[in-house]
């Protein structure tokens, strides 16, 4: 796959970054990291700002189901599997 010196999945991570900017109060408070790498499956953790996770995550989880179903397409061009995390700090 990718050397060590590359993120594993440089458009899943861009359009996750990107997506969950957008709906934040704190753009800047975003974090994106690849916490684990397995064959062909990455996990993307999210860290948002105080407050903000309600809002990445929605009612009922929707935003988030659909954040992740767009980061997985956007995925397909890094030829991986990706899963994403909202972490809460």
């Amino acid at each position: 796959m990718a050397d060590s010196n590359t993120i594993p999945a440089p458009v899943a991570t861009a359009v996750l970054t990107h997506v969950v900017r957008s709906i934040v109060d704190d753009p800047e408070a975003v974090r994106v990291e690849t916490a684990d790498v397995d064959d062909d499956k990455v996990m993307l953790e999210v860290r948002v700002g105080p407050g903000d996770l309600g809002r990445v995550i929605g009612r009922r989880g929707r935003t988030a189901m659909s954040i992740r179903t767009v980061v997985r397409a956007a995925a397909a061009n890094d030829g991986v599997d990706v899963d994403v995390d909202f972490v809460d700090e």
